[in-house]
C-alpha cells in the first residue's frame, strides 16, 4: 500500500489550496486523480524520493461550527485512520481558536505522526503570529503559505521521516487483480462465486463493502490476489461519510493492482462514472477488462452484444484496446471466461518484446506508410525497442521526432497490437532523436 498523508483542520484555513499545491506543484510529479468526485479529495505527489497519496478533508462541512461533533468528526476520524501522517492545518492570520483546540484533542487521540501547519504566514512579519500554536502542545510549528507555498519544503522535509521505507509486500510476485465499478452492479457477489465463500457480505443496499478485501485465489494453474472494493461513485450521491472515504480505498486499491475488471451493470449501460474509471486505469497503465454483468435482464437478439460493444467503444475512445465480456454472476454465466482473460490480460502487461522481433516487424510497416513530411522535411525512423518498466513502452528513434502527429503515434500503436497482442493492456510510445 502507498503511504497516505491526511491534510486536516477547521473550515477555511486553506486545506484545499494546500492539497492543490503539493500535488500540482513540481514535486507532483504524479497524476491527480481528478473526475472521481466533482472536488479533488486525493492525489499523489513525491518528496525526497518518496511516493505518497495526499487526501483533502476539506470542503465537507455542513452547518455551523455547532457541527463539529458529526459532520466533521466522522470524515476526520476516518481520514486519520486511513493516514500514516497528518498535517493538522491552522490558520495564522487568525490565530488559536477553540475549533483548533477541538481538533487538536482529536488529532492527539489518532496516536499518528503530526505536523502543525500555520497557513496565511506569507509574510515574514506574518510568521510571528503562527508561535501561538506552540501552546496546541504538538510540537513544531511550521509556518507556511499554500498560495505562494512558502514554507512547504521544510514541511514536506519534515513529514517524509514518518513515512514507511518501502514495505515488504507479503503479495509480492503475485497477479493483483482488482474488481471495481459503481455500487449495485455486483462486484462482492462475483467475487464470492470465484472464491466459494461469502467473504463479502451480499445485499441491496449500495455501498456495503466498506473496505477493499483481499482473497488470495488459486485456479487455472495461476495463483492472483483479487481484491474486492467499495463501489465508486460521484460526490453528489455521497451522503455519508463512510461511503466518501471507501471511494478513497476504491482508488487505492486501482492503484495498488496489475489490472482491473470494470464491471458494467447491462441495465444501465455505460455510465459517466465508468469511464471515469476506465479513464483512471487507463492513466494509471493497469491492465483492464471490461465486465458487462446482469446479462440475463437484457431482452437479446443476435446482435445485442454488437451494439453494446459499439456502444462501449465510442464512450471510451480512443481506448479500443479493452476486451469486453458479457456476463451473468447469478447464472455463473462466463464468469471464469473473465477471469482467465484477466490473467491473459496480467501476462500481456508483463510482455518484453525483442528489438530484432520489434525492427523485423515494425520497419517494414513504416516502410509501407512512412510518417508525412512536414514543411518539406521527411521523417525517418530507424530503430525501435521496448523500455524496461510497468507497463509496455516503446521509442522510436528518428531525426525529427517533434514533427510527428498523433495520428500517426496511434497507427504505430495499432501496428505493435495487431502483430504482438497487447490486448487489455495500455501501451506508451515515446519518440527521441537518433
Amino acid at each position: 500500500m502507498g503511504s497516505i498523508i491526511a491534510i486536516v483542520g477547521r473550515p477555511n484555513v486553506g486545506k484545499s489550496t494546500l492539497f492543490n499545491r503539493l500535488i500540482e506543484s513540481r514535486l507532483a510529479i504524479m497524476d491527480d486523480m481528478s473526475g472521481v468526485t466533482r472536488d479533488r479529495i486525493y492525489g499523489q505527489a513525491e518528496w525526497g524520493g518518496k511516493f505518497f497519496t495526499v487526501v483533502d478533508t476539506g470542503g465537507y462541512v455542513v452547518g455551523s461550527e455547532d457541527m463539529f461533533e458529526d459532520a466533521i468528526r466522522g470524515q476526520v476520524e476516518i481520514a486519520l485512520e486511513e493516514a500514516n501522517a497528518i498535517i493538522f492545518l491552522v490558520d495564522s492570520m487568525s490565530g488559536l481558536t477553540d475549533l483548533d483546540k477541538d481538533f487538536a484533542n482529536l488529532v492527539r487521540r489518532s496516536k499518528k505522526p503530526i505536523v502543525v501547519a500555520a497557513n496565511k504566514a506569507d509574510e515574514p512579519n506574518k510568521m510571528v503570529y503562527a508561535a501561538d500554536f506552540y501552546a496546541l502542545g504538538l510540537g513544531e510549528v511550521f509556518p507556511i503559505s499554500s498560495a505562494n507555498g512558502s514554507g512547504t519544503g521544510e514541511l514536506l522535509d519534515e513529514l517524509i521521516k514518518h513515512l514507511p521505507e518501502g514495505e515488504e509486500d507479503p503479495y509480492a510476485g503475485l497477479p493483483k487483480i482488482s474488481v471495481l465499478g459503481r455500487p449495485n452492479v455486483g462486484k462482492s457477489s462475483f467475487v464470492n462465486v470465484l472464491t466459494g465463500q461469502n467473504r463479502s457480505i451480499v445485499t441491496e443496499v449500495a455501498g456495503t463493502t466498506r473496505d477493499a478485501i483481499n482473497t488470495h485465489y488459486k485456479g487455472f494453474g495461476k495463483e492472483f490476489i483479487l481484491t474486492d472494493t467499495a463501489g465508486i461513485r460521484r460526490k453528489s450521491r455521497v451522503k455519508d461519510n463512510i461511503e466518501f472515504y471507501s471511494v478513497m480505498r476504491s482508488l487505492r486499491a486501482l492503484e495498488d493492482s496489475d489490472v482491473c475488471i470494470v464491471i458494467l451493470d447491462a441495465t444501465r449501460g455505460i455510465e459517466a462514472q465508468d469511464v471515469n474509471i476506465i479513464g483512471l486505469a487507463d492513466k494509471n497503465g493497469k491492465g483492464i477488462v471490461i465486465m458487462v454483468n446482469k446479462w440475463d435482464l437484457i431482452e437479446k437478439d443476435h446482435k445485442t452484444a454488437q451494439k453494446f460493444s459499439e456502444t462501449i467503444q465510442e464512450r471510451i475512445k480512443p481506448m479500443d484496446y479493452i476486451p469486453i465480456i458479457y456476463t451473468s454472476v447469478i447464472n455463473k454465466q462466463r464468469i471464469l471466461q473473465v477471469v482467465e482473460k484477466a490473467v491473459t490480460v496480467y501476462d500481456n502487461k508483463q510482455k518484453k518484446i525483442p528489438t530484432s522481433a520489434l525492427n523485423d516487424t515494425l520497419l517494414p510497416e513504416i516502410e509501407k506508410y512512412p510518417p508525412p513530411a512536414l514543411k518539406g522535411k521527411y521523417i525517418k525512423i530507424k530503430y525501435i525497442t521496448q523500455l524496461p518498466g510497468s507497463r509496455p513502452t516503446f521509442i522510436f528513434f528518428c531525426n525529427l521526432p517533434q514533427y510527428i502527429k498523433t495520428n500517426y503515434e496511434r497507427f504505430l500503436e495499432n501496428k505493435i497490437r495487431q502483430h504482438f497482442d497487447f490486448e487489455g493492456v495500455p501501451i506508451q510510445i515515446f519518440f527521441r532523436k537518433k
